[in-house]
């Protein structure tokens, strides 16, 4: 599963992925976590699974989402507070879940 956090600059994201990573280790999940920033979104969300969106560019969610689900992607609005802690562990299983959830859906629809 391939996960990209977008946000503004990226420095305090990066701090996230680190913890995410570290969370989907003690887990045995094999996942790839990077962050970038939103004007890296439409060439990041082609080879992505699930994008989360950090709070501080919350006001571009919607379209993200939206761009997200015509390519098939999840995508999905990270907590203030899982961030602000950098609760990485909080934050992989929203994503998975987002992952999941597409997964179940996509294959819903095509079957």
């Amino acid at each position: 599963m391939k996960i990209f956090l977008c946000c503004a600059a990226g420095m305090s994201t990066s701090m996230l992925v680190s913890r995410m990573e570290q969370a989907a280790k003690e887990k045995g999940l094999v996942c790839e976590i990077s962050a970038h920033s939103i004007s890296e979104f439409e060439e990041c969300i082609k080879w992505s699974d699930v994008c989360l969106v950090a709070p501080q560019v919350k006001f571009k969610y919607e379209e993200f989402k939206r761009i997200a689900n015509e390519q098939g992607k999840g995508c999905g609005l990270i907590d203030m507070m899982n961030y602000g802690l950098l609760k990485g562990d909080a934050v992989l299983i929203q994503a998975v879940s987002l992952y999941h959830e597409h997964a179940t859906t996509t294959t819903s629809t095509e079957g």
